[in-house]
């Protein structure tokens, strides 16, 4: 696997204090990183749209934070950690729109911040998944911001997740070798 970026300083020292698993950390990473290629690709792509790249980085760094007190989420299904996450982070200070992340970032709507989505987003397209109500919600977003037509902002947006997805085996590889 390419190597990925490393989390940012302060989140690296939070997760110290938490004791997370190799894998939840080999995680974090993989989604922090597939999070800082999407959001460069669709700044490039999508010069209009309009969201915090820095608020969606750190929202990936600690999007599934909560799963340090619910560590057999890490293995199996099960969305307790995310409200524990939301309130660990509010408890450390942490700005109030990425601490939404961690709690919303499996639950999203049309309401949804478009931050939310783009961690949503990353948090499936690093192992090659690809959900289409979730697509759609980010698509609708990105319509709203650029005013561009239908389908040339629909191919744009599956070209980027494609190429992201392309990666998956050798990240999906990294994952599965960290201990839980």
């Amino acid at each position: 696997m390419e190597s990925c970026r490393q989390l940012p300083d302060d989140v690296l020292d939070m997760l110290a204090q938490l004791k997370p698993s190799p894998r939840l950390i080999a995680h974090l990473t993989l989604v922090y990183d597939t999070v800082w290629n999407l959001t460069a690709l669709m700044k490039e792509s999508f010069p209009l749209l309009n969201f915090d790249r820095d608020v969606v980085l750190y929202g990936a760094a600690i999007h599934d934070i909560g799963k340090t007190v619910i560590p057999a989420e890490l293995s199996e299904p099960g969305s307790l950690h995310e409200e524990l996450g939301f309130q660990l982070l509010c408890k450390k200070g942490i700005d109030k729109k990425i601490s939404l992340i961690a709690r919303d970032h499996s639950n999203w709507n049309t309401n949804t911040q478009i931050e939310t989505l783009l961690v949503s987003v990353a948090d499936k397209i690093w192992k090659g998944k690809r959900v289409p109500e979730l697509e759609e919600l980010l698509l609708k977003k990105i319509l709203t911001d650029d005013g561009e037509d239908h389908w040339t902002v629909f191919i744009a947006l599956d070209e980027i997740l494609e190429q992201l997805a392309s990666h998956a085996e050798g990240r999906l590889a990294y994952h599965a070798s960290c201990p839980l």
